[in-house]
């Protein structure tokens, strides 16, 4: 084979991007297309990798901003000249899967979400606060989008989803059926502390769909400890909401999570998610997840088993849930059992069984 790898940005890190560390290994002389690279923004050991830029690499301040180039992500992805590669396996959350394979190639993609600003445009448009003047504007291009996504789409082989709501959301906005892979999670880099802390713990991104305000919201109002990890624009907003028994810690360093996580006496997960990795995390160093009851949780958590569902994204659904969990017992090495089925090892025999199937 002849791979090539299809990455949609690299300019900030995310769960995408921890998939996109473990198809690297798994091709390691496999050129990465994306559309845009920003060296300085990403982990050192990505300049070793093959990257190769578009166009749209050259245009000014995109690192820092690139929503407002949005209408010509499609263009860069086409014009990529894919010829030599037998087999095109696409990371896809925006638009990679655009690419053009050439003839007798076979394009795998591993599909994060259909793009999620095109077909859940009002949800999005809500979360971000965009006014009534900048939707009606964007109506027309996104109508564009949406033609342009599932002709796309059309021109994949296969699709890999990475949970049973990605698979729904492929089979409703592309017409196709797909598998479910779950991502990757280095369970290995975790492990049961048997004396936990006396604090809840939240981590991610800091911005308004991560739903971080209800964690703060609630373990305020019941004077519960909670740290926050990580930053992002939403912070100044979820300080001005926090009581004095929640604490902002910041971006924390992957070589402290695993002592954090260990120490929590349970995770909790607000947002409604594609698939979410954090909590799996939670569950490698035995801590119970307290989450919202949607998306990829729901294919991780089981209610009274290794944590706490709550049905509603309000702070009176999430403070029953913490009062609920308090009643309860958890069994660490069990919680650690549960998370296994997505180690990453789990995830690199599944991903490298199917594509051997196909190509």
């Amino acid at each position: 084979m002849k791979p090539a790898l299809i990455h949609d940005w690299l300019n900030q890190r995310g769960g995408a991007e921890d998939v996109l560390e473990t198809l690297a290994e798994m091709f390691p002389d496999a050129p990465i297309y994306t559309s845009i690279y920003a060296p300085e923004q990403m982990p050192t050991h990505y300049r070793r990798w093959p990257i190769r830029t578009s166009f749209m690499n050259r245009l000014p301040g995109i690192h820092r901003h690139h929503q407002p180039y949005l209408p010509l992500y499609p263009l860069a992805f086409e014009r990529f000249d894919l010829r030599g590669h037998d087999f095109i396996l696409s990371n896809k959350s925006g638009f990679c899967h655009g690419v053009r394979k050439p003839e007798g190639a076979r394009h795998i993609c591993y599909c994060l979400t259909p793009t999620r600003y095109v077909w859940g445009f009002e949800e999005y448009a809500r979360r971000e606060g965009l006014n009534a003047a900048a939707r009606l504007i964007l109506r027309p291009l996104l109508a564009w989008l949406r033609r342009w996504d599932r002709r796309a789409a059309d021109g994949v082989d296969d699709f890999i989803a990475i949970s049973t709501e990605v698979q729904q959301r492929i089979a409703r906005f592309y017409g196709r059926r797909s598998v479910v892979i779950p991502p990757p999670v280095h369970v290995r880099r975790f492990s049961v502390n048997r004396e936990s802390g006396d604090y809840f713990l939240s981590l991610g991104r800091l911005i308004p769909y991560k739903r971080v305000d209800l964690a703060v919201q609630a373990c305020s109002e019941l004077g519960l400890q909670l740290k926050v990890a990580g930053d992002g624009r939403d912070r100044a907003r979820l300080e001005a909401l926090a009581g004095p028994t929640v604490q902002f810690l910041g971006r924390v360093p992957d070589d402290d999570l695993p002592e954090l996580f260990a120490r929590a006496r349970a995770f909790i997960f607000p947002g409604l998610e594609d698939f979410g990795i954090a909590p799996v995390q939670a569950l490698a160093a035995g801590v119970p997840v307290i989450a919202f009851a949607g998306g990829g949780a729901l294919d991780t958590v089981q209610d009274g088993i290794n944590g706490v569902l709550f049905h509603e994204q309000s702070v009176e659904a999430l403070k029953a849930a913490l009062l609920r969990f308090m009643d309860l017992r958890f069994d660490a090495p069990t919680l650690r059992q549960s998370a296994q089925r997505f180690d990453a090892n789990v995830f690199v025999e599944r991903l490298g069984a199917f594509i051997a199937e196909r190509v």
